[in-house]
């Protein structure tokens, strides 16, 4: 554990927000209504922000911001309908949003698909999900991330990031045969190499960006794989799971940092190769500067835009 950050595995979102005010402070948190979403959501509304969760399935995330709305005495919690995975619910998102906006939380996603499934564009669905349409996401708020002068853009990877890189030539399985982990794995590297691209692009703006693991957390992320299977002694309560999202997203002690990867509540080390567990670190490949700027020229292609 770092002298300048006091947290580690088993702190939890409210103890690393204590003492922190986030009065007039906007935030979105994509899936903010379930998981360690969920109290990623209610550790920020807590800490006075007011929170907006991007739900595919608003209906089911009122019901959670109300709930939310009922236990904190300052901060709010509103819904408004997103799925990543679909670019025109994306685009309808951002052209909805006319607020300045402080932080972006990225953290809605999917995992371990055990079928190749494809978006309507012809996206793997893991990266369409969980990268894609984030990155689009950002693309489209970038002048309200500005407006916040000092904003952050937090992505959720995971250690799935260090099963594969981004597969260039074919990052959507045409010619290499689908594996579950492997779409999940380049999926979460590309989360990574975003909060690189950003760091390197966005940086006139005031903008940061980091990127980090949770940990493991049994929520419904595991249900394509027959439930959690991380040791006990290994896996984190989702209170603890939100802590390290919260930690990039709002607390002074990570102010100015940009381009990292965090687990733990701590900077992750860079690592070689993957083992055999328990699986630590980030892969050089999903940090490189030179993967960051060739992902986000292919990324602009696939949407066909120029960001």
């Amino acid at each position: 554990m770092s002298a300048d950050i006091p947290f580690g595995f088993a702190s939890t979102a409210s103890e690393v927000l204590e003492g922190v005010d986030l009065s007039g402070k906007n935030i979105i948190v994509t899936g903010g209504a379930g998981g360690i979403g969920l109290e990623t959501t209610r550790a920020l509304a807590a800490a006075g922000a007011s929170v907006t969760i991007a739900a595919r399935r608003p209906d089911d995330a009122r019901a959670v911001a109300d709930r939310i709305a009922s236990e904190i005495t300052k901060g709010s919690v509103s819904v408004r309908q997103l799925d990543v995975a679909d670019l025109s619910s994306v685009r309808a998102f951002v052209d909805g949003w006319d607020n300045k906006l402080d932080v972006l939380v990225n953290n809605a996603g999917v995992m371990a698909i055990p079928e190749l499934q494809r978006t309507p564009e012809g996206r793997e669905m893991q990266f369409a999900t969980n990268y894609l349409g984030h990155f689009a996401l950002a693309l489209g708020l970038r002048p309200y991330l500005a407006k916040a002068n000092g904003a952050r853009v937090i992505s959720v990877a995971s250690v799935g990031s260090l099963f594969a890189p981004v597969f260039w030539d074919d990052p959507d399985f045409r010619f290499i045969p689908y594996d579950p982990l492997l779409g999940y794995g380049q999926s979460k590297t590309a989360c990574i190499l975003m909060s690189v691209g950003i760091t390197r692009k966005w940086a006139s703006d005031g903008i940061t960006s980091n990127a980090l693991n949770p940990g493991a957390i049994a929520t419904n992320l595991q249900k394509h794989t027959g439930g959690l299977r991380t040791p006990e002694h290994l896996r984190k309560t989702t209170e603890q799971g939100a802590s390290t999202t919260v930690l990039l997203a709002a607390s002074p002690l990570v102010e100015g940092r940009s381009g990292e990867y965090y687990d733990d509540c701590q900077k992750a080390p860079v690592v070689g190769e993957r083992g055999n567990g328990p699986f630590k670190g980030v892969a050089r490949y999903a940090i490189d500067e030179g993967n960051a700027e060739r992902l986000w020229g292919m990324a602009e292609t696939m949407l066909g835009v120029k960001g």
